[in-house]
């Protein structure tokens, strides 16, 4: 049964797809002749055939980086194995990107295929000056680099960077077809690029681990299928609210699910639930199943083959929607008869002048970022239970530095000063400085790093976990850099320069992805020196100093002094930013643009003084306190229950020794509390018990015990790693 899901699962998708695809066309009359200038059948129905492979393609591409990424060990076959599928169907997707890029060139010109020059010079036109001909070129560009990739790398980082840039493919796609022309661009684009991504971590992840079903022994395959389940798990919840999302920009209303478009609409949702009903029988009982019998797979391999016809049947509707037309007018605002300012540069009517109750009420939910705060708070929320069923304490200020951190995240970027941010300086002013200034120093309070160390098992198959990752992370010389006194407070005095007075404003205002990559930006300037700012321990040392405590001090008044220089140049040198945008949106509310401006530039003045009386009082308090950094890492010690042969540790903290037959503490004892310093990133929870974390581990963990790596870094003093959030 293996060898044969190994062979049917691929081509159940692929014909699932396929026949779906045909249905759909037939009942959305997505292939219907064009009535002016008709390219022909060949076009009409090639076109979505050549888009489905290209969506399964970058799938299986996608799925294979991924899970190689996060969830198959670097020492066994299936590594190889993996990367060899992404490399296969990075290829075909090269491929099939450039036969869709030919047929619709073909469908948007109305015209046959010819070999004269005049065609050819069409064609040129097509890719170079327009949005749709641009897009599909760079999707095949991206997907060729990709192949390239997988054929070169094999290195756990460079796999991951690969598995980002595929995903950066799929961003084209997305502001192609009904997302381009729709009324609600931003929106539209935003939630098809994170529907794009969930299918494809979704779909072609499991078609990777049925490809990878020869290369996987029996033991080892629950391990995978499970890390496999909770990726998919989270990729369900982004495809429900990402399709929701986009189905209400473009169907309207219920009546309109009675039209073509609704009628496709409503069998993907069909589709879509069925998937998420098979995923969760695999969660719950399948991979229960298999890793109490290894042996007996068959029923496993079955559901599996199932939900891999399911996808099909979604990825076939899927594509032919993209054919289909919506029921609601797609038409953006700008491209009206009679268009306001604000309509013409923004896509989006004037919003109502906010008042005092619209400051607290309006909300402009970003789909991204309100993504990214449930994922990251189901995930603190995550790690503080499994502690808390160890037995041990996670101290609650942390938590609600962390809820306030993400609730901060959220008002930025989807709240009222989002809404407002492209039509008045000073909030979107107010809004880089939440996610420069104010998040990082909670995410800093919140320690979520030290959480991760304290919270998750290191793996010891050779995968690469969340654990794993963050340690990487932290200790990549590019960051540790970074976060050095010097470079973190030049950056953080030389960001908002950077923003203000170059195109970066305006890029950040007319267009959804340069306002993400710069809220992206200014967050991580801010994770990466305020918890330098805010730690006054020197590289190298274990202990506060005032010579820390000064450079510290120093570093934040250059950052106060770039934030108040930049504050009180807007407030007369600057002149007014962006005169062709926020000066022609035709307000008839609020304050004029300078005026408005110099409230900005007040803003940043405050929030200067601000950042320089914070630094100055923790540091003082820390002095006064001298908080002590640990060792950031695992200290490994002889297990005197073990012979000298085996090799045995056991994970000690603080000098903290605990006897070999510790056992996990009674259900009624108080639980024990990690209450270390703000700035410790020690990892308490290693001093527990290993025999504390068998309930919680799976297989291919080490129940605490530090890794090779983990354990050289211990031996040797921190370097300024203080800073959690980092």
């Amino acid at each position: 049964m293996n060898r044969i899901a190994s062979t049917v699962g691929p081509a159940v998708l692929v014909l699932a797809a396929f026949f779906s695809l045909l249905v759909a066309l037939v009942v959305g009359g997505g292939a219907d002749p064009a009535l002016i200038a008709d390219p022909g059948a060949v076009v009409r129905f090639g076109l979505p055939i050549a888009r489905v492979v290209v969506d399964l393609a970058a799938a299986v591409t996608i799925g294979g980086l991924a899970l190689a990424t996060v969830g198959l060990s670097r020492t066994e076959p299936e590594w190889d194995r993996a990367i060899d599928v992404a490399a296969g169907a990075a290829a075909v997707w090269t491929v099939a990107s450039v036969v869709t890029t030919f047929f619709t060139f073909l469908s948007v010109a109305g015209s046959r295929v010819s070999l004269d020059e005049q065609f050819g010079q069409s064609m040129g036109v097509f890719l170079t000056g327009t949005d749709l001909g641009l897009a599909w070129l760079v999707t095949v560009l991206v997907a060729a680099a990709v192949t390239v990739l997988c054929f070169a790398v094999r290195g756990r980082g460079m796999v991951a960077l690969t598995a980002g840039v595929a995903m950066i493919g799929l961003l084209p796609i997305a502001q192609q077809g009904h997302a381009a022309g729709t009324a609600s661009h931003d929106a539209a684009v935003t939630a098809l690029g994170l529907h794009l991504v969930g299918a494809a971590l979704w779909v072609g992840g499991l078609a990777v681990i049925v490809l990878l079903r020869p290369v996987v022994d029996g033991e080892r395959l629950p391990l995978v299928v499970g890390r496999y389940s909770s990726i998919a798990l989270g990729c369900f919840v982004l495809v429900a609210v990402s399709g929701t999302a986009s189905a209400q920009i473009r169907v309207g209303s219920f009546a309109n699910l009675a039209t073509p478009y609704g009628v496709l609409v409503l069998v993907k949702v069909a589709a879509i639930v069925a998937m998420g009903v098979l995923g969760a029988v695999q969660r719950r009982r399948a991979i229960r199943a298999l890793t109490a019998r290894p042996s007996g797979s068959r029923a496993f391999w079955t559901l599996v083959v199932t939900e891999l016809a399911v996808m099909g049947v979604a990825s076939g509707f899927a594509a032919a929607l993209g054919r289909t037309a919506t029921p609601t007018d797609q038409i953006a605002l700008s491209k009206t008869s009679n268009p306001s300012p604000a309509e013409l540069l923004t896509d989006d009517p004037l919003p109502h002048a906010p008042g005092a109750w619209g400051w607290l009420t309006a909300w402009n939910i970003d789909l991204f970022w309100l993504m990214a705060v449930v994922l990251f708070a189901a995930a603190y929320a995550a790690g503080v239970v499994r502690l808390r069923r160890r037995g041990q304490a996670w101290p609650l200020r942390r938590s609600v530095a962390a809820g306030i951190a993400l609730v901060s995240l959220l008002v930025a970027t989807s709240g009222s000063l989002h809404t407002y941010d492209r039509f008045l300086v000073s909030a979107n002013v107010g809004a880089h400085v939440v996610l420069g200034l104010v998040v990082p120093a909670l995410v800093w309070a919140a320690a979520p790093v030290q959480l991760i160390r304290s919270a998750v098992h290191p793996r010891a198959d050779g995968s690469t976990g969340v654990r794993e990752w963050t340690a990487l992370l932290v200790d990549n010389a590019a960051v540790r850099y970074l976060v050095q006194p010097f470079p973190a407070f030049v950056l953080l005095g030389a960001v908002w320069w950077a923003y203000l007075d170059t195109q970066a404003l305006r890029w950040s205002v007319s267009d959804s992805t340069g306002r993400t990559v710069t809220d992206v930006v200014f967050l991580l300037v801010g994770l990466l020196a305020l918890p330098t700012l805010l730690t006054p321990i020197a590289a190298g040392a274990r202990q506060t100093s005032r010579a820390a405590a000064v450079v510290r001090v120093v570093g934040a008044a250059v950052g106060a002094a770039g934030l108040v220089s930049i504050g009180l140049a807007m407030r007369g040198p600057l002149g007014l930013l962006q005169a062709s945008w926020f000066g022609a949106m035709g307000r008839t509310w609020g304050p004029d643009p300078l005026v408005d401006q110099a409230r900005g530039g007040t803003v940043l003045v405050v929030a200067g003084a601000t950042l320089l009386v914070l630094v100055v009082a923790v540091v003082l308090v820390r002095l006064r306190q001298g908080g002590v950094v640990s060792d950031g890492a695992v200290r490994a010690e002889p297990d005197p229950g073990t012979g000298p042969d085996t090799g045995g540790t056991r994970p000690a903290v603080d000098g903290a020794h605990r006897q070999a037959g510790s056992r996990r503490p009674p259900a009624d004892a108080p639980p024990r509390r990690i209450d270390a310093d703000l700035d410790d990133a020690s990892d308490p929870d290693d001093a527990s018990d290993p025999d504390d974390a068998t309930a919680d581990s799976e297989p291919g963990h080490k129940d605490d015990v530090p890794s090779a790596s983990e354990a050289g870094r211990a031996s040797r003093p921190s370097t300024d790693r203080g800073a959690d959030a980092r």
